[in-house]
């Protein structure tokens, strides 16, 4: 039987001043630890499907991947600074400390917060309490956990409110 290990987030938030959109997941994958950047399961869409809203190639490792980011204002973090969990295993996910969203929220023009998937919607809306709430939005996960969605209905929702000119 797998057995529960504490994670602490491994990555700071990637932001800089001009960063104006905050994508949260909930917390980095076995993958992305290994790799050490956000998104790093090679069947995760998130990186292929930002690449197609903006009509660029896919970001292939962790400087281009940081490059990609703060060139279109974008910021990532996750809803969960640390926790108890089996492997990548987002149910198992208990004992949780939330990530502490001011650094990013006031050193940046974050003007939106998009949970990558109802997980990350779940923590945040429960540990946020009341905070920022008017700017978040719930997106379709880019995990290939959540099959049911293809990348084409990722990307069509998703670029609604990445490149939303009316905010």
């Amino acid at each position: 039987m797998a057995e529960y290990t504490h994670i602490t987030h491994p990555f700071r938030p990637l932001y800089d001043e001009e960063s104006q959109i905050l994508i949260l997941g909930s917390l980095p994958s076995v993958k992305s630890r290994e790799e050490g950047f956000y998104y790093g399961h090679p069947r995760n869409r998130f990186w292929a499907m930002l690449a197609d809203i903006w009509n660029e190639r896919i970001p292939l490792d962790v400087e281009e991947k940081k490059q990609f980011i703060l060139t279109h204002h974008l910021a990532l973090y996750d809803a969960i600074e640390s926790c108890d969990i089996i492997g990548s295993s987002d149910s198992s996910i208990r004992n949780v400390k939330p990530a502490d969203l001011r650094e990013i929220v006031e050193g940046a023009k974050i003007k939106k917060i998009l949970a990558n998937g109802k997980t990350a919607g779940k923590y945040f809306s429960r540990y946020q309490e009341g905070s920022y709430q008017e700017i978040f939005r719930v997106m379709p996960s880019t995990s290939p956990a959540n099959a049911a969605v293809s990348l084409e209905q990722l990307i069509k929702c998703w670029r609604v409110e990445l490149l939303d000119e009316n905010d």
